[in-house]
């Protein structure tokens, strides 16, 4: 069994990876505008915004680009930049690879914190509180101070831990 990667390991290497997965959204986001167009605003003063339906494709298609890069990165014995910076491996909890459906898995439920977020922003926006739901951003990685292994949400859900690369 391979030794876990500390926490202080793991949030560095989420924070690169951010950067990263950032970057690929802002690349794709732009690739998507000539497709999906922009709404036209009455006033020439009013910044222009997509319309309802190209807001869904476009984060349809965030969800799909960013997760084929976490499921690929995470899959097979593989690793993500960040990874290979900090020396991170992800594994099953029974030490050997992680197949891709238990990397979708674990994509999947990295979502459960930022679906807390909108959920809660929009239930208390109409208030005036919108603001404090981004504290929920934090659920995935907050879940490892209560959890008995220091694990994460998503890698508790999905089967996986982090581990130093030897």
């Amino acid at each position: 069994m391979n030794k876990r990667a500390s926490a202080r390991r793991r949030l560095a290497a989420s924070l690169y990876e951010t950067v990263l997965l950032s970057a690929l959204a802002l690349v794709t986001g732009f690739a998507l505008l000539p497709a999906l167009g922009l709404a036209s605003p009455s006033n020439s003063r009013v910044l222009p915004l997509l319309g309802p339906a190209a807001q869904a494709i476009s984060f349809v298609s965030l969800f799909a680009v960013l997760g084929a890069y976490c499921v690929w990165g995470w899959s097979d014995g593989r690793q993500t930049l960040p990874m290979k910076t900090w020396h991170i491996a992800v594994e099953s909890t029974s030490g050997s690879c992680v197949s891709m459906a238990r990397a979708a898995l674990r994509y999947v439920a990295w979502w459960i914190g930022p679906a807390l977020t909108i959920g809660a922003y929009a239930t208390l926006r109409p208030y005036g509180y919108g603001r404090w739901a981004v504290g929920l951003l934090a659920v995935n990685y907050a879940w490892a101070l209560l959890n008995t292994d220091r694990q994460f949400l998503h890698d508790r859900l999905a089967g996986t831990r982090l581990t130093v690369e030897s």
